[in-house]
């Protein structure tokens, strides 16, 4: 298969409703609670590409450019950005929706860096 078709199959995308439980005293999703679902789905993305044990390694810089209202349906979309020998890079976005408007904006993006494991948690190498 060739490496482009793999990560265009991995592509990962998750639709939220963000409800008054995930936000803070602002009514705007934690960013937390965003950063927790951007690596789920970042994991989900790169467990879908390699088919192997991943874990997450690191979280490069996290760029919050929009507040999240309570109220509103959001999209993280995650893709794999780079493959290495035993990592890979997941970039993951979040948009926001209106509930009953049409269009969306990038609200979030970030790079997360996954390595694949052995049963003995050792790195191993990528199978593409």
């Amino acid at each position: 298969m060739i490496l482009e078709d793999k990560i265009n199959q991995s592509e990962t995308r998750i639709f939220k409703a963000v409800f008054p439980n995930t936000t803070n005293h602002y009514d705007t999703l934690f960013g937390g609670k965003a950063m927790q679902w951007m690596d789920e789905v970042a994991f989900i993305t790169a467990t879908r590409f390699s088919r192997q044990h991943m874990v997450t390694i690191s979280s490069d810089k996290i760029d919050f450019t929009k507040p999240i209202p309570a109220g509103t349906i959001i999209e993280l979309c995650g893709r794999v950005v780079r493959v290495g020998n035993t990592s890979l890079k997941v970039s993951v976005e979040i948009f926001i929706e209106q509930m009953y408007e049409v269009g969306r904006e990038k609200a979030i993006s970030g790079t997360f860096t996954f390595v694949a494991i052995d049963k003995d948690k050792k790195p191993v190498k990528i199978i593409v």
